[in-house]
């Protein structure tokens, strides 16, 4: 098995094999060229979009600087909104559903590390994936950290640091996001 199909897989795998290195580095060139057309129409950026994600659904809108490792493992579904300054860490799949507004500088973030100090010492990683729910708003600053998933219509407030999943209808603040009250 490739380091790359354990890396989809959610195995340990290490991030230093060729195939997952050229990968980033067509992932960073797509990168560069989408933040540099920023006054680009709205049409042609979009377009951008759907060549360098996995997905990219109709009126998905991700505004520069965004970065990601791969860009594939991401699948933004009709009406996605990414603010300024977000960053995916996506060796596994990060979904994202329809409505869902995500607000300035948020990071995803699946990429995670063997809790063991010599698999660490080996530079072995992991993912966990990422599910946000259709009409979430995730406010500026807030980290959503690898395998949560948030349910539909859910808030996360502002500077939260989502370690846990997060069902539907609900609001999350704080470091480590707590519920604050169902809406």
């Amino acid at each position: 098995m490739t380091e790359k199909e354990k890396m989809l897989r959610g195995d340990l795998y290490t991030a230093a094999d060729a195939e997952l290195a050229a990968d980033g580095a067509r992932a960073a060139t797509w990168v560069t060229r989408y933040n540099a057309a920023s006054a680009a129409p709205a049409s042609d950026r979009h377009v951008m979009l759907v060549a360098g994600m996995g997905h990219a659904g109709s009126g998905a809108v991700v505004r520069s600087p965004f970065h990601c490792d791969y860009g594939y493992n991401i699948h933004l579904e009709d009406g996605v909104f990414l603010n300024f300054g977000c960053i995916v860490l996506d060796v596994v799949a990060v979904r994202i559903g329809a409505g869902t507004q995500i607000g300035p500088g948020v990071q995803i973030l699946t990429a995670d590390h063997p809790r063991n100090a010599s698999l660490r010492a080996k530079l072995l990683e992991f993912g966990r994936p990422v599910t946000i729910g259709r009409n979430v708003w995730i406010g500026a600053g807030a980290l959503v950290l690898p395998g949560v998933t948030i349910g539909d219509n859910a808030i996360i407030g502002a500077g939260s640091v989502v370690t846990r999943d997060v069902l539907a209808g609900t609001t999350v603040v704080g470091n480590p996001a707590r519920t604050l009250a169902n809406t």
